[in-house]
């Protein structure tokens, strides 16, 4: 589907089941308009939390048949996808707590505490597109959830040059304050040696949750599974490139498009059970 925003993960592509598209755009459509509800333009904070309020009421009463002012080319197309697919409603309404959250642009004391946004911003679409896909016991809940959880994190570090000059913070205290950083000293956009440090480890927390959703890829069938090989791999090459450029986060963005591609494609089509980050070459040293 074509979007306005950068992405780094594919959005209803050809990979996904044709029956199954128009579901996943309305359910993007949907988080994607409250996203921006919470993160853009310049109303106060209390001026968004009652725009998702009103968006709230607008989608409970789209589900419920009622008419809908506002939002109807989100709402319509995502309550028949509702009613077509019996998707979970408070999946939904997790997403919208965690849209809500960010208004405040809270800072996170623990891992703990950032992983329960997570929860909610996240792991709720991981857990939809499995009910589409008729996949719902609980190790592939708990994988999904991972994933899901892993590309939050993700998009967290590669958008640090970005967020921390808004006064967005997802940088748990207790990590900063490990590597002698203050979170205020975040804002500055200037990498030290402490900061890289703290990236690192921040990547290679991430990195060890993706790993651990992965095993997901091999019992999804058909399509499902080759699109979330590709994220799987998107998400891993954004921390890649993280590392690359030295861990220098708080002044660079590294993205993932099209010439990344092919090597994206490559890792998917030789991703094994146990080996999901590389293929034979790239294991072997021979591959940059």
């Amino acid at each position: 589907m074509p979007v306005d925003h950068y992405e780094n993960f594919p959005v209803a592509s050809w990979l996904c089941p044709p029956a199954l598209r128009e579901p996943i755009e309305a359910i993007y459509r949907f988080a994607r308009t409250a996203d921006d509800i919470a993160d853009e333009g310049a109303q106060t904070a209390l001026e968004r939390q009652r725009d998702l309020d009103d968006y709230t009421l607008a989608f409970q009463a789209a589900l419920d048949g009622r008419p809908v002012a506002r939002w109807r080319d989100v709402m319509l197309p995502l309550a028949r996808a509702v009613h077509a697919h019996a998707l979970p409603r408070h999946l939904f309404l997790d997403l919208l707590s965690a849209f809500r959250q960010d208004t405040g642009n809270p800072c996170y004391t623990n891992r703990e505490d950032l992983l329960d946004y997570c929860a909610r911003s996240a792991n709720p679409i991981g857990r939809l597109l499995l009910h589409l896909a008729q996949q719902d016991d609980d190790q592939l809940l708990e994988q999904s959830d991972a994933v899901c959880s892993a590309l939050q994190l993700i998009n967290f570090w590669q958008d640090l040059s970005i967020d921390l000059p808004r006064g967005r913070c997802y940088v748990p205290r207790v990590d900063a304050r490990r590597h002698g950083i203050a979170l205020a000293e975040l804002g500055s956009a200037i990498d030290t040696d402490a900061t890289r440090a703290l990236v690192a480890e921040l990547i290679n927390w991430s990195r060890a949750l993706m790993l651990r959703g992965a095993p997901l890829v091999h019992r999804l069938p058909g399509r499902f599974g080759w699109e979330l090989r590709l994220v799987v791999h998107g998400g891993l090459r954004v921390l890649e490139k993280i590392e690359r450029g030295g861990c220098r986060a708080l002044s660079r963005r590294p993205t993932v498009g099209v010439a990344d591609l092919p090597r994206l494609a490559w890792r998917a089509l030789w991703m094994r059970r146990g080996t999901p980050t590389s293929t034979p070459a790239e294991r072997r040293g021979t591959v940059a």
